[in-house]
């Protein structure tokens, strides 16, 4: 008997070598042109088409590469890095795609000139270093309290968005939010959840600025029996449950034979009387208002009402927890286990208002709530999108100033003076190192040379003056005018950036050049598609050495 030999019939593709880094390169280069003119307040907006054949209009450098489907596999990093600047800081998320763009354009030139990936990775960790240190010189704490400086801040920031337009509207419902759900955790730290405290409600109709953050919470629900029910109550007194309100059902399927009637009857008391003693326990504590997450039974509805108690069921578990966190209340999981201490006295308002065709019920006026929510009023669902996301970047920036108050020069400033620290520094470095550290220096000048071509001035004699003006580590706050294209002073324009943000964006662009340019091979286990018609794919056969004496075994 022969033994069986396996052959492979699917070969590995391989591509290795510089000619991968080099079409590396190139994919980010081309991910980095894509979205170069959405930079800065006079940027373009682009239109795209989604997977669903939606329309999304932005000038969100990460919600436009969210939606682009990119076979090369450094064009996916590349839009992965967006993502994960978006995930941390929450802004920046254009800069940090260009800087890497650009950090990988000059290293093209030593790859040709056969310097080691590693060389160049060195000096750009360098540079980084220094950069960070840079930074660290010439940031400027400022007082969080101060809500002219705030709004002046996260105004700058969100300036290169379309919400622009509205002036401080955006800015001002981003701090009231963002101040709103702070949490102290002492030592001078403060925690701000915006994910989880703060609910972002879009309702079609009625003009952007009849936006405004609520001092407490609103949620797309009515009350369980709105002719019986009252829809309007002053300081309520609100328990939340997570737990049913009607009989329970068994785990597993049960079958009950009854001989007599009399016991179909009392099988039904029970039923009732449960349901009435799970009332009585909760009536005990005079709520004047009852929200579940689970179901509500029409018979407790009933007793809830005879005791002028209204009710909300089948909220969801966020909303649940937001109510909690505004009104101050205690979600309870059974009726029996409820204590004064859980009811939610702090809310100074429970109403329900229909608004277009939905009604929604508001826990407002709250008295110290840790929890809001953002109600947006737009023309359209397009204008509304466009608004929630730029409102979730300026939250993001002014959790960022609670986080760490420091401030940084807007305007491209930053990067040239920047830049021009590490050209000075480039010439104390030595070896071979010296030129890779020098064309890092040079790639920051990106983002303020993006930023004159956007404003439509003459970009070279831009740059030249403003290099000028930095050559010698000096006037650290000039740079330029996103909206004019004029060399100012950033102080007085009040064109500020976040500390965070910069710093998260020079770490992440520099790390992520460094790693593709470490790679120097692509092995791809995906088979080609097969055109229509042609078969089956075929699998691996199992052979025997006789048969297999006069084949290949294995491919070329």
């Amino acid at each position: 008997m022969h033994a069986p030999v396996l052959v492979l019939k699917d070969s590995l593709k391989r591509e290795s070598g510089s000619k991968v880094q080099h079409a590396n390169i190139q994919a980010s280069k081309a991910v980095a042109d894509i979205i170069r003119t959405t930079l800065g307040p006079r940027s373009m907006l682009k239109m795209l088409l989604d997977a669903t054949g939606g329309i999304v209009v932005t000038n969100d450098g990460n919600a436009i590469l969210r939606e682009l489907d990119l076979a090369h596999p450094a064009a996916k990093s590349m839009i992965e890095l967006s993502r994960t600047q978006d995930e941390e800081v929450g802004d920046g998320t254009t800069s940090v795609i260009v800087l890497a763009g650009e950090m990988l354009h000059v290293a093209e030139a030593f790859l040709d000139k056969s310097y080691h990936p590693t060389v160049i990775c060195r000096a750009y960790n360098k540079a980084l270093e220094d950069a960070i240190a840079v930074l660290d010189r010439i940031a400027m704490p400022i007082d969080v309290k101060d809500r002219a400086t705030m709004l002046g801040l996260v105004k700058s920031c969100i300036g290169t968005k379309f919400t622009s337009q509205f002036g401080d509207l955006i800015a001002d419902l981003a701090i009231d939010a963002t101040t709103t759900v702070g949490v102290d955790l002492g030592q001078g730290l403060r925690e701000v959840d915006i994910k989880k405290y703060i609910k972002l409600e879009k309702i079609p109709g009625g003009q952007l600025e009849d936006s405004r953050v609520l001092k407490g919470v609103m949620f797309n629900k009515d009350v369980v029996a709105p002719g019986k029910m009252r829809r309007k109550i002053v300081n309520p007194r609100i328990i939340l449950l997570d737990c049913p309100l009607e009989y329970k059902k068994g785990e597993n399927q049960t079958n009950a034979e009854l001989v007599r009637e009399e016991d179909w009857e009392v099988l039904l008391r029970m039923e009732e009387e449960y349901i009435k003693n799970l009332c009585d326990q909760i009536v005990m504590f005079k709520p004047d208002l009852v929200i579940t997450e689970k179901g509500l039974s029409d018979l407790a509805c009933h007793y809830l009402c005879k005791h002028g108690v209204s009710a909300i069921r089948r909220l969801r578990k966020t909303d649940n927890n937001r109510i909690a966190k505004a009104c101050g209340a205690v979600i309870v999981n059974r009726p029996d286990e409820l204590q004064e201490s859980d009811v939610g006295t702090g809310a100074g308002l429970f109403e329900v208002k229909k608004i277009g065709d939905d009604f929604f019920a508001f826990i407002v006026d709250c008295k110290e709530p840790k929890a809001c929510t953002v109600l947006l009023r737009g023309a359209s669902k397009d204008l509304l999108n466009e608004v929630e996301r730029n409102l979730q970047d300026a939250m993001s920036v002014a959790r960022n100033i609670l986080k760490n108050p420091k401030l940084l020069p807007g305007g491209g400033a930053t990067e040239l003076t920047v830049s021009a620290a590490l050209k000075q520094k480039s010439s104390s470095i030595e070896g071979i190192e010296k030129w890779p550290y020098e064309a890092a220096a040079i790639a920051f000048e990106a983002i303020p040379r993006t930023l004159a071509q956007n404003c439509g001035v003459n970009v070279i004699r831009t740059m030249t003056a403003l290099q000028g003006k930095h050559a010698n580590g000096e006037n650290a706050w000039i740079g330029i005018d996103g909206n004019t294209g004029v060399i100012t002073d950033m102080k007085e324009r009040k064109i500020w950036d976040a500390y965070n943000v910069k710093a998260q964006t020079f770490k992440t662009a520099i790390e992520a050049a460094s790693m593709l340019l470490r790679i120097d091979d692509i092995v791809s286990g995906i088979k080609k598609k097969q055109a229509p018609g042609a078969g089956a794919p075929s699998k691996p056969t199992v052979e025997t050495e006789a048969d297999a004496d006069s084949e290949q075994i294995l491919p070329d």
